[in-house]
């Protein structure tokens, strides 16, 4: 049913503003859907009405109004106007980039959000000029925001144009404001909590190799927590940079933080004769779905991304704030 209330929904336009006229009311307008302050079945004010009160010329208007149509946010019955037919609110999830952690991550998010909600999923890929790009044609286009930080000075200030209560950060705590809405998992104490656990294992090989290398976008946290804990419990230790350097011998236990390194060590004991989690151990960062049935069984130690994602589900559902940390745990398997 079409209500005839067309007051609920005021649009002004910003002469001044880079973002092209149209696209300014389609923002309008879906953010409005968003927030509840259009609702279906409501009636839009009348092309001739927003050209009259915005100095807007029809073919603007009418480009907005078809676009919202295309979207399936609006309709239109003919001598009635144009009027709300759905109550879809879009979100914008930016990752890094596309692994499979990422992806149990992912699943979980959309899995558990209404039905009236479409994410929209783009990555940084950890480059400065990509994330600006994905954030700024993004403002005023989505009802929430969920986005994984990195390390880069000009990532706060571009997230500034983001309301806080638009907005979720997630994964790692860098560069975030006490205000902020945030999902983050620790790198540095809880990972050597979880290397605590392990210790007992550990202490079957002669020395300890962290394989960290130059390209990884890891947080270094994780290393001087990785010494501190070799340190408190006499191990020793190298740390491996050159991935092109790595070559595993028997009796050293290896931690990396890529899968790429994971690869290497499995194809190296083939090659060696060498049994991981007897002659050789490894533990390796993230989980992933295939680490149990890889070989015997990786050890892993991981944050929970299927409650990352459940718990950023619930900051697009909740108007609440969210401030947490994601626990991080050991897994043990063969591997180790």
């Amino acid at each position: 049913m079409i209500s005839e209330n067309i007051e609920k929904f005021v649009f002004k336009i910003n002469h001044e503003s880079d973002i092209p006229k149209y696209q300014q009311l389609v923002n309008g307008i879906n953010n409005a859907i968003a927030e509840n302050i259009l609702q279906k079945g409501d009636l839009l004010p009348s092309v001739n009405s927003i050209c009259k009160t915005n100095q807007l010329s029809r073919d603007t208007v009418f480009k907005a109004y078809s676009i919202l149509k295309e979207q399936k946010s609006i309709d239109s019955v003919p001598n009635k106007g144009y009027y709300v037919s759905g109550e879809t609110r879009k979100v914008l999830l930016v990752l890094d980039t596309f692994k499979a952690y990422k992806e149990v991550l992912y699943h979980s998010f959309v899995n558990n959000l209404a039905d009236n909600v479409i994410t929209d999923v783009q990555f940084h890929h950890y480059n400065i000029d990509v994330f600006k790009t994905i954030i700024n044609n993004s403002i005023g286009k989505y009802y929430k925001y969920v986005v994984m930080n990195f390390d880069h000075k000009e990532v706060s200030p571009t997230l500034a144009a983001i309301a806080n209560d638009k907005l979720l950060l997630i994964d790692w705590n860098i560069h975030a404001k006490k205000e902020q809405n945030y999902i983050f998992q620790d790198f540095g104490k809880a990972f050597y909590n979880a290397l605590k656990e392990g210790v007992n294992l550990f202490k079957k090989y002669k020395s300890i190799q962290f394989v960290f290398p130059d390209y990884t976008n890891h947080p270094k946290e994780t290393l001087e927590f990785f010494k501190k804990f070799c340190a408190d419990f006499q191990f020793e230790y190298e740390v491996v940079t050159d991935a092109k350097k790595f070559s595993i011998e028997k009796g050293i236990a290896y931690i990396s933080v890529s899968d790429r390194i994971l690869g290497h060590f499995l194809e190296q004991c083939k090659e060696k004769n060498l049994e991981p989690g007897t002659d050789v151990g490894f533990l390796s960062y993230n989980e992933t779905p295939m680490k149990k049935f890889i070989y015997k069984g990786i050890s892993v130690v991981s944050t929970d991304f299927k409650e990352l994602g459940t718990k950023a589900a619930a900051f697009i559902t909740h108007d609440e704030v969210v401030q947490c940390y994601v626990p991080t745990s050991l897994i043990i398997r063969e591997s180790l």
